[in-house]
């Protein structure tokens, strides 16, 4: 994971191990991604991108974030900071390893629409947390939404509960440099592996997201409809095959892929199935896919 700040500092902290089984074909060398043709869109339906701006994302430590919401939280709910799981406090969550209801007294900085400090929350717990499948921690704060919109007048970012589409714009919102990359959704990877973890149905950037370490856990924001589609988290910085900082790609065939100075992202539309009264995690809801302990 070359997101977080330490990636910016050194490009390979560990040697990571291979995870191609001894079945998997060939890897086979790909060029960065392309941004693929605009779609024809008539006038009638296009509509225009919303501004994407700095407001409700947070600084953590050595990371990005936002404080998010699903389309039926409350007001009156503790709010939510979403963040990757390597960004944890901790330190790495193992593979095959989740977090539920942590206690974490976490502070984030907590930005204006122009990237100021608008002021500090902080957290009460992990409420969900893991690298299994996909790269997020969402922190429970202390303050609900309500609050945090009377103290700083900032808003959260909402997720969406719909997939991601391929070719779409999307601005990468790192609260930890204020800086916002623009590009666009090239495709997506049937598996990601990354030394010892594994991602399924990762978002591939095109190469104009260049992120770099420190943007770990930025919001991915659809400026068509200004809600959050995925979380960004890593990229393959050197070439690479499957190691750490140095992410593959793996088809349903068992063929391996290495797009060196490709960045991705992990969907956040499965955190919306899980979610339910009072912002409480429910991993046993129909329709819940996320890893369990």
């Amino acid at each position: 994971m070359n997101r977080s700040l330490v990636g910016a500092l050194s490009a390979l902290l560990l040697g990571g191990a291979t995870l191609v089984g001894a079945g998997a074909a060939p890897a086979t060398a790909a060029s960065p991604a392309k941004a693929p043709a605009p779609a024809k869109v008539s006038a009638k339906a296009a509509k225009a991108p919303k501004a994407v701006d700095f407001a409700g994302t947070v600084a953590l430590s050595n990371c990005s974030g936002s404080v998010v919401r699903t389309p039926g939280s409350a007001d009156s709910d503790p709010a939510l900071v979403l963040s990757n799981g390597h960004c944890l406090e901790s330190g790495f969550p193992g593979a095959g390893e989740v977090i539920v209801d942590q206690p974490s007294s976490r502070s984030f900085t907590l930005l204006t629409a122009s990237g100021g400090r608008a002021g500090t929350v902080r957290a009460s717990k992990v409420a969900y947390a893991t690298m299994t499948d996909t790269d997020i921690s969402l922190y429970q704060l202390t303050s609900t939404y309500a609050q945090i919109q009377s103290s700083y007048g900032i808003k959260a970012l909402t997720l969406s509960d719909s997939h991601p589409t391929q070719g779409s714009a999307i601005n990468v919102v790192s609260g930890y440099w204020k800086k916002i990359y623009s590009c666009n959704i090239d495709g997506f990877a049937y598996r990601l592996k990354e030394g010892d973890w594994t991602w399924k149905d990762s978002v591939r950037y095109t190469s104009a997201c260049n992120t770099i370490g420190g943007t770990s856990g930025s919001p991915v924001v659809d400026p068509a409809s200004g809600k959050v589609v995925a979380v960004n988290n890593t990229g393959n910085e050197d070439g690479g095959r499957c190691t750490l900082n140095n992410p593959c790609e793996v088809d349903e065939n068992g063929t391996v892929t290495v797009r060196q100075g490709i960045n991705y992202a992990q969907e956040t539309y499965p955190i919306t199935k899980c979610v339910t009264t009072g912002n409480k995690i429910n991993l046993n809801l129909a329709g819940c896919v996320l890893p369990k302990p």
